[in-house]
Protein backbone atom coordinates (compact mmCIF):
# COMPACT_ATOMS: atom_id res chain seq x y z
CA UNK A 1 0.00 0.00 0.00
CA UNK A 2 1.61 3.61 -1.12
CA UNK A 3 2.35 5.30 2.08
CA UNK A 4 2.60 8.86 2.48
CA UNK A 5 5.78 11.11 1.66
CA UNK A 6 5.77 12.42 5.19
CA UNK A 7 4.22 11.64 8.08
CA UNK A 8 3.63 15.21 8.59
CA UNK A 9 2.89 16.76 5.41
CA UNK A 10 -0.50 17.26 3.89
CA UNK A 11 -0.67 17.39 0.20
CA UNK A 12 2.71 15.44 -0.58
CA UNK A 13 3.22 13.25 -3.30
CA UNK A 14 2.74 9.67 -2.38
CA UNK A 15 4.77 7.64 -4.71
CA UNK A 16 7.13 7.94 -7.61
CA UNK A 17 8.25 6.16 -10.79
CA UNK A 18 11.49 5.51 -12.01
CA UNK A 19 12.59 3.54 -15.46
CA UNK A 20 15.64 2.08 -15.48
CA UNK A 21 17.26 0.26 -18.32
CA UNK A 22 16.41 -3.75 -19.00
CA UNK A 23 20.23 -4.79 -18.13
CA UNK A 24 19.64 -3.42 -14.36
CA UNK A 25 18.36 -5.52 -11.72
CA UNK A 26 16.71 -4.25 -8.19
CA UNK A 27 19.08 -5.09 -5.19
CA UNK A 28 17.66 -6.68 -2.19
CA UNK A 29 17.78 -4.45 1.12
CA UNK A 30 16.41 -7.12 3.40
CA UNK A 31 19.15 -7.65 6.12
CA UNK A 32 17.67 -11.50 6.31
CA UNK A 33 17.65 -12.45 2.60
CA UNK A 34 20.16 -10.20 0.48
CA UNK A 35 23.37 -12.02 0.94
CA UNK A 36 21.87 -14.93 -0.28
CA UNK A 37 20.27 -13.22 -3.08
CA UNK A 38 22.82 -11.00 -4.34
CA UNK A 39 25.46 -14.18 -4.60
CA UNK A 40 22.68 -15.37 -6.99
CA UNK A 41 22.78 -12.43 -9.23
CA UNK A 42 26.14 -12.02 -9.42
CA UNK A 43 26.97 -16.07 -10.27
CA UNK A 44 24.14 -15.37 -12.54
CA UNK A 45 25.30 -12.73 -14.32
CA UNK A 46 29.15 -14.28 -14.61
CA UNK A 47 28.06 -17.46 -16.20
CA UNK A 48 28.64 -16.07 -19.58
CA UNK A 49 31.99 -14.52 -18.50
CA UNK A 50 34.13 -17.60 -17.42
CA UNK A 51 36.94 -16.01 -18.02
CA UNK A 52 36.63 -14.06 -14.56
CA UNK A 53 38.58 -15.51 -11.83
CA UNK A 54 36.83 -16.94 -8.18
CA UNK A 55 38.56 -14.13 -6.29
CA UNK A 56 36.76 -11.23 -9.03
CA UNK A 57 33.78 -12.50 -8.47
CA UNK A 58 33.72 -13.06 -5.15
CA UNK A 59 35.23 -9.45 -4.90
CA UNK A 60 32.15 -8.46 -7.16
CA UNK A 61 29.74 -10.05 -4.90
CA UNK A 62 31.53 -8.92 -1.97
CA UNK A 63 31.07 -4.65 -3.25
CA UNK A 64 27.30 -5.24 -4.15
CA UNK A 65 26.92 -6.78 -0.55
CA UNK A 66 28.29 -3.59 0.74
CA UNK A 67 26.65 -1.01 -1.00
CA UNK A 68 23.10 -2.96 -0.31
CA UNK A 69 24.23 -2.90 3.50
CA UNK A 70 25.27 0.61 3.58
CA UNK A 71 21.36 1.79 1.31
CA UNK A 72 19.72 -0.39 3.80
CA UNK A 73 21.47 1.82 6.72
CA UNK A 74 20.45 4.72 5.19
CA UNK A 75 17.02 3.91 4.85
CA UNK A 76 16.90 3.91 1.43
CA UNK A 77 13.47 3.82 -0.84
CA UNK A 78 15.20 1.36 -3.41
CA UNK A 79 18.85 0.29 -5.00
CA UNK A 80 19.69 -0.79 -8.59
CA UNK A 81 22.50 -1.80 -10.27
CA UNK A 82 24.00 -3.19 -13.28
CA UNK A 83 27.47 -5.61 -14.07
CA UNK A 84 28.11 -5.95 -17.80
CA UNK A 85 31.51 -8.13 -18.53
CA UNK A 86 33.22 -7.72 -21.65
CA UNK A 87 36.00 -9.43 -23.33
CA UNK A 88 39.25 -7.26 -24.36
CA UNK A 89 42.80 -8.45 -25.62
CA UNK A 90 44.34 -8.01 -22.29
CA UNK A 91 41.81 -9.50 -20.29
CA UNK A 92 37.64 -9.22 -19.29
CA UNK A 93 36.64 -5.66 -18.55
CA UNK A 94 33.87 -5.47 -15.54
CA UNK A 95 30.99 -2.27 -15.72
CA UNK A 96 29.04 -1.42 -12.83
CA UNK A 97 26.82 1.53 -11.81
CA UNK A 98 24.30 1.50 -9.09
CA UNK A 99 21.44 4.37 -8.43
CA UNK A 100 20.15 4.24 -4.47
CA UNK A 101 17.05 6.32 -4.19
CA UNK A 102 17.24 8.06 -0.53
CA UNK A 103 15.13 10.34 1.03
CA UNK A 104 15.93 13.32 2.78
CA UNK A 105 14.50 16.33 5.34
CA UNK A 106 15.72 19.47 5.51
CA UNK A 107 15.67 20.56 9.42
CA UNK A 108 13.48 22.93 10.76
CA UNK A 109 16.57 26.06 11.17
CA UNK A 110 17.81 25.55 7.91
CA UNK A 111 16.89 27.01 4.55
CA UNK A 112 15.18 23.76 1.77
CA UNK A 113 15.48 26.46 -1.10
CA UNK A 114 16.86 24.49 -4.29
CA UNK A 115 19.48 27.02 -5.00
CA UNK A 116 20.65 27.51 -1.42
CA UNK A 117 21.06 23.67 -1.26
CA UNK A 118 23.12 23.20 -4.29
CA UNK A 119 25.36 26.30 -3.65
CA UNK A 120 26.40 24.69 -0.32
CA UNK A 121 27.25 21.14 -2.07
CA UNK A 122 29.10 23.54 -4.30
CA UNK A 123 31.38 25.12 -0.99
CA UNK A 124 31.20 21.47 0.27
CA UNK A 125 32.93 19.74 -3.10
CA UNK A 126 36.01 22.51 -3.15
CA UNK A 127 36.28 21.86 0.57
CA UNK A 128 36.57 18.31 -0.07
CA UNK A 129 38.61 18.24 -3.08
CA UNK A 130 41.55 20.37 -1.18
CA UNK A 131 44.37 18.24 -1.31
CA UNK A 132 43.53 15.05 -2.75
CA UNK A 133 44.16 15.59 -6.31
CA UNK A 134 41.26 15.29 -7.47
CA UNK A 135 38.39 17.64 -9.78
CA UNK A 136 36.54 19.28 -6.99
CA UNK A 137 33.33 18.37 -8.78
CA UNK A 138 30.34 20.22 -10.30
CA UNK A 139 27.23 21.96 -9.53
CA UNK A 140 24.52 22.89 -10.90
CA UNK A 141 20.42 23.48 -11.56
CA UNK A 142 18.79 21.32 -14.42
CA UNK A 143 15.52 20.51 -15.18
CA UNK A 144 13.60 16.85 -15.21
CA UNK A 145 10.90 16.87 -18.17
CA UNK A 146 8.06 15.53 -15.33
CA UNK A 147 9.56 17.53 -12.52
CA UNK A 148 10.63 20.50 -13.10
CA UNK A 149 13.86 22.13 -11.46
CA UNK A 150 16.28 19.48 -9.69
CA UNK A 151 19.93 20.12 -8.38
CA UNK A 152 22.81 17.92 -10.02
CA UNK A 153 26.02 17.36 -8.09
CA UNK A 154 28.98 15.88 -10.09
CA UNK A 155 32.53 14.83 -9.07
CA UNK A 156 34.76 11.82 -8.75
CA UNK A 157 35.79 10.63 -5.38
CA UNK A 158 37.55 7.70 -3.34
CA UNK A 159 35.80 5.29 -1.67
CA UNK A 160 37.13 2.80 0.60
CA UNK A 161 37.03 -0.72 -0.35
CA UNK A 162 38.71 -2.94 2.20
CA UNK A 163 40.94 0.23 3.11
CA UNK A 164 41.95 0.78 -0.49
CA UNK A 165 40.78 4.08 -2.00
CA UNK A 166 38.82 3.06 -5.34
CA UNK A 167 38.37 6.39 -7.18
CA UNK A 168 34.19 6.81 -8.03
CA UNK A 169 32.30 8.88 -10.23
CA UNK A 170 29.07 10.24 -8.61
CA UNK A 171 26.30 12.10 -9.78
CA UNK A 172 23.70 12.96 -7.14
CA UNK A 173 19.94 14.20 -8.29
CA UNK A 174 18.16 16.09 -5.45
CA UNK A 175 14.45 16.47 -6.42
CA UNK A 176 12.36 18.53 -4.11
CA UNK A 177 9.43 16.26 -2.73
CA UNK A 178 6.14 18.84 -3.25
CA UNK A 179 4.32 20.58 0.22
CA UNK A 180 7.38 19.09 2.17
CA UNK A 181 10.74 19.99 3.21
CA UNK A 182 11.90 16.59 2.06
CA UNK A 183 14.01 15.77 -0.98
CA UNK A 184 14.51 12.65 -2.74
CA UNK A 185 18.44 12.05 -3.77
CA UNK A 186 18.98 9.78 -6.96
CA UNK A 187 22.57 8.40 -5.78
CA UNK A 188 24.47 7.55 -8.74
CA UNK A 189 27.71 5.88 -9.18
CA UNK A 190 29.97 3.68 -11.06
CA UNK A 191 33.94 2.90 -10.20
CA UNK A 192 35.15 3.03 -14.18
CA UNK A 193 35.83 6.63 -14.26
CA UNK A 194 36.91 6.47 -17.57
CA UNK A 195 33.69 6.27 -19.11
CA UNK A 196 32.55 8.75 -16.30
CA UNK A 197 30.94 10.95 -19.01
CA UNK A 198 28.71 7.76 -20.64
CA UNK A 199 27.89 6.71 -17.07
CA UNK A 200 26.38 9.91 -16.25
CA UNK A 201 24.59 10.09 -19.93
CA UNK A 202 22.91 6.96 -18.26
CA UNK A 203 21.96 8.17 -14.52
CA UNK A 204 20.55 11.01 -16.27
CA UNK A 205 18.44 9.06 -18.31
CA UNK A 206 17.08 7.52 -15.60
CA UNK A 207 17.01 10.44 -13.34
CA UNK A 208 14.41 11.91 -16.72
CA UNK A 209 12.34 9.21 -16.49
CA UNK A 210 11.38 10.26 -12.51
CA UNK A 211 7.35 11.59 -11.86
CA UNK A 212 5.62 11.46 -8.97
CA UNK A 213 2.19 9.72 -7.91
CA UNK A 214 -0.64 11.15 -6.92
CA UNK A 215 -1.75 9.96 -3.21
CA UNK A 216 -4.95 8.08 -4.74
CA UNK A 217 -7.19 7.29 -7.68
CA UNK A 218 -10.50 8.14 -8.14
CA UNK A 219 -11.91 5.67 -6.06
CA UNK A 220 -9.24 6.53 -3.37
CA UNK A 221 -7.05 3.37 -4.13
CA UNK A 222 -3.28 3.63 -4.38
CA UNK A 223 -2.17 3.73 -8.17
CA UNK A 224 -0.37 0.98 -9.13
CA UNK A 225 1.76 2.88 -11.88
CA UNK A 226 4.64 3.35 -9.35
CA UNK A 227 5.22 -0.29 -8.15
CA UNK A 228 4.97 -1.43 -12.20
CA UNK A 229 7.26 1.60 -13.43
CA UNK A 230 10.01 0.62 -11.21
CA UNK A 231 8.94 2.78 -8.25
CA UNK A 232 7.48 2.84 -4.92
CA UNK A 233 6.15 4.27 -1.92
CA UNK A 234 8.33 7.13 -0.45
CA UNK A 235 6.94 6.78 3.11
CA UNK A 236 9.33 3.30 2.92
CA UNK A 237 12.11 1.21 1.52
CA UNK A 238 10.32 -0.97 -1.50
CA UNK A 239 10.60 -4.13 -0.94
CA UNK A 240 12.01 -5.42 -4.04
CA UNK A 241 10.26 -7.44 -6.93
Amino acid sequence: MTQPVTQHSAGAPAGYTLRFPDSWWQLDLDPGTRDASIRRRIESEVEQAPQLSRAQVDALIRTTRRIAREAHAQGALRASGMLRILRAGSGPVVLSATTVVLRISVPEDESEDLADLVMAAGMQLGTAAEGTGLPPGEVELVDLPHVGAVGRISRIEDVDHHGKPVPTAVRHTLIPVPNSRDYLVLASSTPNVDLADQFYDVFDAIAESFRFEDPAGPAGAADPAAKAAGGGPMGEADKGK
